[in-house]
């Protein structure tokens, strides 16, 4: 039997949304009859770059930057959430419910949060929606790294940061899942969509069957796509996230070229 590390681990919550993800993941094994190998240990550049990787989910940001032209895409989720549709994403540019600034602009000089320094909806598309707003190249007089998305609404809560940006199948599922961690939050504005995180093989590998087995198994178990909201795992090409880099450069152009000021 063929072997291959597999993992989805960019959802991970709710906790529903991860066991969906799992029980997704061994339907599509059992359909390509590949015994999945322990990947627990393993980093995820690591794995995103393994010689035995079948299938994982990787950023738009990273795949166009550390992993072009080393990986094979196979495609890209097609959700069914209020923010995400169509094969497309945005963040949502959050801040506290009770904060009196309703505008974009009149966050800056604030402090902002993102959940890590290489992510696409935490940080490319965050940084291309406040370029326009910038002065002497910076938004935030001061920025803090999180961790992840959902680190970064409960500091906003904690008043230990004032403006984030979540990925809009984060939020969508948490809001869905439990309310109490968006609540008390309001959203300020809407970055510009992207194509949504990629599924991505070995090179090599059959891109096409994976993604093949990928949709079948939505099919066997329509809870499962339920849960997940996702439709179909639409065919993808790196031309597709393109526009990622784009959105660097009208940054870049804008004078915006990193959200700086980060402190740990």
């Amino acid at each position: 039997m063929a072997q291959g590390y597999a993992e989805l681990l960019m959802y991970l919550a709710p906790e529903r949304v991860r066991q969906a993800q799992e029980r997704w993941l061994n339907r599509v094994l059992e359909l390509l009859g590949t015994e999945r190998l322990d990947a627990q240990a393993m980093e995820l550049k690591q794995l995103w770059l393994s010689a035995q990787l079948l299938l994982t989910q990787t950023c738009g940001y990273p795949l166009m930057t550390l992993l072009r032209g080393q990986v094979q895409i196979v495609g890209r989720p097609v959700y069914q959430l209020p923010n995400s549709g169509d094969g497309t994403h945005c963040s949502l540019m959050v801040a506290r419910a009770d904060d009196p600034r309703q505008q974009l602009e009149a966050f800056r000089g604030s402090h902002g949060l993102l959940n890590s320094q290489d992510s696409n909806s935490g940080m490319n598309l965050f940084r291309h929606a406040l370029a326009p707003l910038q002065q002497n190249g910076q938004f935030f007089a001061q920025v803090s790294l999180t961790g992840g998305h959902r680190d970064s609404l409960a500091a906003i809560k904690q008043r230990r940061g004032d403006l984030a940006a979540i990925d809009s199948v984060t939020f969508d599922y948490l809001a869905r899942d439990h309310n109490e961690e968006v609540a008390g939050i309001k959203v300020i504005g809407r970055t510009a969509k992207g194509p949504c995180l990629p599924y991505i093989t070995r090179t090599g590998a059959d891109a096409g069957g994976i993604r093949q087995a990928m949709n079948q198994a939505l099919k066997d178990l329509p809870d499962v796509a339920q849960v997940l909201a996702i439709a179909e795992v639409l065919p993808a090409v790196e031309e597709d996230y393109q526009v990622l880099l784009d959105y660097q450069a009208q940054a870049e152009k804008l004078g915006l070229a990193e959200i700086a000021g980060l402190q740990r």
